[in-house]
């Protein structure tokens, strides 16, 4: 599997936060804003300056660096550079508890995160959104989902995912696997919930091919004949993470633009969170698996200032 570690923002070499929070104040002083001084800035700072940045802004003009360009700013831009400025566990931690919170439950966002996210990251999530809302993560998603859905997230919740390969349980897991789906009239989900919830994705990977032999089938093929909606797309995410993070945003991404219109929270939050981890890992399965580049999708099914900021974050076309 692809490692981490290979993002296109990077931290700038001659960074000043004091320079920089001045020359964002120019930017939204005065009559007019000038977008493209405070994306060209904001886009070749990593994270951990962006948030220097924040910081120096403050002591310098006393003001809150956001709140301003809330003000300034507006619609999918201001969502993106907004997105920009969090710190990856905070954004993380505030887009589970808007999917949660919001009217009705974005289950795209509760998959997408919980199943991405490595063991420590996740026990890092629920301890900082207890933190912050005081609240815990656990509780509001069990009282906003139901059935194996919630029980496969509250599974990923504890992050007790076992560690390397159990070479003596790959071939029971899959037999298990068939038993419960292919096998079987009807499905027994709570069987691939817990092995899929509970596998290493070293493990899993082997566990899959051993599947295919026995089976005739991908994994994904069972995931979706033997299952259906939330279910399914979380079953689903968690086998295409497993097998590799970078193609499961590839898809992501694709799907965030294909077809009639965009779904612009989707296509801001990968970009964002991937950014200083493995987008260039994502942008070269993007290319192996459409009959295009990440950048020239971006540049067709975009526009205006989103669309500048999402291809700045590319960092580049793999035409």
């Amino acid at each position: 599997m692809l490692q981490a570690g290979k993002g296109t923002v990077v931290a700038c070499r001659n960074f000043n936060a004091t320079d920089d929070a001045e020359v964002l104040y120019k930017a939204m002083k005065g009559l007019g804003t000038n977008e493209d001084a405070i994306l060209q800035l904001l886009s070749s700072r990593s994270n951990h300056q962006r948030q220097d940045v924040k910081h120096a802004y403050k002591t310098l003009f006393g003001k809150d660096l956001v709140d301003n360009l809330k003000g300034e700013l507006g619609g999918t831009f201001e969502t993106l550079i907004v997105a920009m400025m969090a710190a990856p566990l905070a954004y993380d931690v505030s887009s589970l508890r808007n999917a949660i919170k919001g009217a009705g439950t974005e289950e795209k966002v509760l998959v997408e995160i919980l199943a991405s996210r490595t063991p420590q990251q996740v026990k890092e999530i629920v301890a900082a959104y207890r933190k912050e809302y005081d609240d815990d993560l656990e509780e509001d998603i069990s009282g906003d989902t139901s059935g194996h859905f919630k029980r496969l997230l509250v599974i990923l919740l504890q992050a007790n995912r076992q560690s390397g390969v159990q070479a003596e349980l790959i071939d029971s897991d899959a037999q298990t696997l068939f038993q419960a789906g292919e096998h079987k009239f009807g499905t027994d989900e709570q069987t691939f919930v817990t092995i899929l919830g509970n596998r290493s994705a070293e493990h899993l990977r082997k566990v899959f091919d051993a599947y295919m032999k026995l089976s005739g089938f991908e994994m994904e093929e069972s995931i979706k004949r033997e299952t259906s909606g939330g279910l399914q797309d979380l079953l689903l995410a968690v086998v295409k993470c497993a097998r590799s993070v970078p193609a499961y945003f590839a898809e992501t991404l694709y799907y965030s633009m294909k077809g009639v219109g965009t779904d612009d929270n989707t296509l801001i939050r990968a970009m964002v969170t991937r950014s200083e981890v493995d987008l260039m890992d994502v942008r070269t399965e993007f290319r192996k698996l459409f009959a295009c580049s990440l950048f020239s999708m971006i540049k067709g099914d975009t526009g205006g200032d989103l669309r500048k900021a999402l291809l700045l974050l590319c960092g580049g076309d793999d035409a």
